[in-house]
């Protein structure tokens, strides 16, 4: 059986009682004893998000071929979350640098403000 689901990945299937991504592909492709597809199929009857999943699986052609496409996906997503993180991290960082720069022009407009009191006060 093909590991190609780590399981530090939380998925949307880790948090209920359905079949994990990995035996739903095992059950598309044969793979499963007759107690656990006996089990998958069971749920399947009560579970319209799973059997949607089986349904979309069961029609692709080169089931061979799901792992790496779903691994490619996972890859392509995990790139683009860390692209927006870093995006937000700028944004971040430029907003906390014009915070302290609008901070510092603001101390040093009013101590030239003071002074020019001062100075012309005592004239």
């Amino acid at each position: 059986m093909d590991n190609f689901m780590n399981e530090e990945y939380n998925d949307l299937f880790t948090t209920t009682q359905c079949p994990s991504q990995q035996q739903l592909l095992d059950y598309v492709q044969g793979r499963l004893t007759p107690e656990q597809q006996h089990e998958v199929e069971m749920h399947l009857a009560d579970c319209e998000l799973c059997s949607e999943a089986v349904e979309g699986l069961a029609t692709i052609k080169q089931k061979e071929q799901i792992p790496v496409w779903l691994q490619q996906m996972r890859n392509q997503m995990l790139r683009k979350l860390r692209s927006r993180k870093r995006r937000k991290d700028h944004v971040a960082y430029y907003t906390q640098l014009a915070i302290i720069v609008i901070v510092i022009l603001f101390i040093l407009l009013a101590a030239f403000w003071a002074y020019h009191f001062i100075t012309h006060r005592s004239l």
